[in-house]
Parts: structure tokens; sequence; C-alpha cells
């Protein structure tokens, strides 16, 4: 049996994958550190929740809970920690991080765990464009706990040390050969713009595609593997369709306060100046829920809770980074499984693409 097909715990198998935990370990130690130092407070919030998200292409894993009474009602291992994050501004924090593990069914690979680890914050009353700093901060305080300044992922080189640079998404879709702003405006979509220019650079067009369809797809087959390759870069000013959590900018209410933060081609973080509208809100989960029943035929019920909390929210920012991807990008790992103390067993190999 070799080493990628035997089980986590064989002691083979984990002596060659010890270096990147211990350095997982190093780097969530330097992390934490920092946060502190910024005077955030680190807070640990539920994996249980009535609703784990409400964005039509993320799928959750469903649970119930048994009442002493004996009822049964249904609940959700958590997509992102994000709804109790923000009840918890509206409580009265104003600095918070967080390391939660997080849930998501049918995703599977290299990047990709059913179960892996969100780190997350928030920063009240600060603008979002300090997230990106936050990012870049973060990123080199992995590189500097691995030994590794300049990381590489499937020959794209980046430069952890310089500063980072950011891309406006409009710029990014210029750049793959789609004039996108001319494709939408702040409250409808020009679906048969955008189709002409996605057919004319060459990318599948179905005929049942939305704008969000193309717009997703363009920028995951065109776009992201370019992102981040020689410095840290920052996708930035999504359109607002595309930012369901996020408000508008002041400058353009066509464009969102919604950021990614790409190295080596890998997105390793979404950052948002949030949405406190709560109508607002919940006309976005609708959209989102009604999208999700039309392609998968389900949808997950709205957190009454969150949005009655929304009304009590600061201003806020936040930002959403893979942990997990961050220190295999630190470390050399290949593989998400090398970088998981106890990878979810019998899901893949470290193999499997």
């Amino acid at each position: 049996m070799s080493s990628a097909q035997s089980p986590w715990w064989w002691p083979d198998r984990h002596q060659d994958r010890r270096a990147f935990l211990l350095a997982r370990g190093r780097i969530k130690a330097a992390i934490r550190r920092w946060f502190e130092e910024q005077d955030f407070i680190e807070v640990d919030t539920a994996c249980l929740q009535v609703s784990p998200g409400n964005e039509a292409h993320l799928h959750a894993f469903r649970t119930e809970w048994w009442t002493e009474g004996g009822a049964r009602r249904p609940l959700y291992l958590h997509t992102s920690p994000e709804f109790a994050m923000k009840k918890l501004l509206a409580a009265g924090e104003t600095r918070i991080f967080t390391f939660a593990p997080v849930f998501r069914n049918a995703e599977r690979g290299l990047l990709h765990s059913p179960e892996f680890t969100m780190l997350e914050w928030y920063r009240a009353n600060e603008p979002y464009e300090t997230l990106m700093e936050d990012c870049a901060q973060i990123a080199r305080l992995a590189a500097e706990a691995a030994g590794q300044l300049s990381w590489t992922w499937r020959d794209r080189p980046c430069d952890i040390a310089q500063p980072h640079v950011r891309t406006s998404v409009s710029r990014a879709f210029e750049r793959a050969g789609i004039k996108l702003d001319a494709t939408f405006a702040e409250t409808s979509v020009d679906l048969a713009g955008l189709r002409h220019g996605v057919e004319s650079i060459g990318v599948r067009v179905a005929p049942d595609d939305t704008w969000s369809d193309l717009f997703s797809r363009v920028l995951a087959e065109r776009i992201e593997p370019g992102l981040g390759n020689g410095l840290v870069e920052m996708l930035t000013e999504y359109p607002t369709h595309e930012a369901a959590l996020a408000r508008p900018t002041a400058k353009d209410p066509r464009v969102a306060e919604r950021f990614e933060m790409y190295v080596c081609g890998v997105e390793l973080a979404n950052g948002f100046g949030e949405l406190t509208d709560a109508a607002e809100q919940r006309r976005r989960f609708e959209a989102e829920m009604a999208e999700k029943q039309r392609i998968y035929g389900e949808r997950y019920p709205i957190d009454e809770d969150f949005l009655a909390a929304l009304a009590h929210m600061p201003n806020a920012s936040g930002c959403a980074l893979g942990f997990d991807r961050l220190v295999m990008l630190a470390t050399g790992a290949t593989h998400i499984d090398q970088v998981l103390w106890t990878p979810v067993a019998g899901t893949c190999t470290e193999a499997t693409e």
C-alpha cells in the first residue's frame, strides 16, 4: 500500500505530513498574536445553525435536533460563521476573529475538503479597504512562519514580501476580452450582451445560462488562473449582483464593496463592506434561494434572527480566509489533506484532482 493510499493515521503517511502540520501550528499562532496585538477578541461560534447560509451554489450538511419533548427540528452545519459573528457585532463587539470549522457539501479536491477551517474577522466602523491590508499582512505572517517568502502553485510563483496590487473586476474582464461594464446596471443586466462577449472569446455558453452563470464561468476559466501571479492581487469592485452580502460602493452603486485575494491563481480570501439594510438583505436572500430552487430543487431557510440583528449592527467590514489553503501555499503542500491534522475519512486520497 502506497503512502497516498494508506489511511491518514498510518505512521509513514503521518510522517510525510508532519512538517506541514507543525508549520500549520506556527502560522496559526502568528496570526492569533497579530490579531490580539490589534485589540481583536477571539470568539467561538456555534456550528449548528437554523440556516447554513443563503448562497445559491453552496451546499450544506443537514441534521436534526431532537427536543426533550420529542419534536424534531432541522438544523444545519454552517458554511461560514458569518451570521453568528454579525450578531456579535450587533451585541456590541467591535473587533472579533475566529478560526472556525465550517462544512460544505459537494466540494472535494486538491483545494477543497467537506470540513475545513475558515479564518474570519470583522472591524466595526472601519473601511473595507483595511481588510485588504489585513489579508496581505496575514499572508506575510504565514510566509515568515513557514520560512518561505516566495510561493508557487502549479508553476505560478508569487512574491509574498512585495506590496499587493489591486485590479477591478471590470478591468480583469477587459483583459480577458469582455467589456463587462456594458452588460450590467444597478438593477438590471444585459444577458444577450454578455453572452455575445463570452462566445467571442471561445468560452462555453449553454441555452439556460444566466448572467451570473456566464460571469462565474469566465471568472473561473479565463481570469482566476492569472490572478496573483508574481504579486498578491486583490480583485475588487464586484458587480452588486455578485455580492449578496456587501453594500454598494459610494462612487458607483452598480458595484459593491467586495474583494477577493488571489495568490498563485488560488482564491484565498473574500472580503466585504457589510450590508446592514435588512429589507435589501432579505430581498437578496430570497433571490438566491429562488435560484437555488431553480437549479438544485431545494432551498434553505432564512435566519430571521440574523435579519433582526442587522437593525442593530454597526457599519462594519468583514473577511473570510481559507486557512488550510493559506497553509498549503505557505508550506508547498499539494493537497489540502496534507495540512489537515485529521482529514475527513473516506472522501478522497491526496492524488485526487
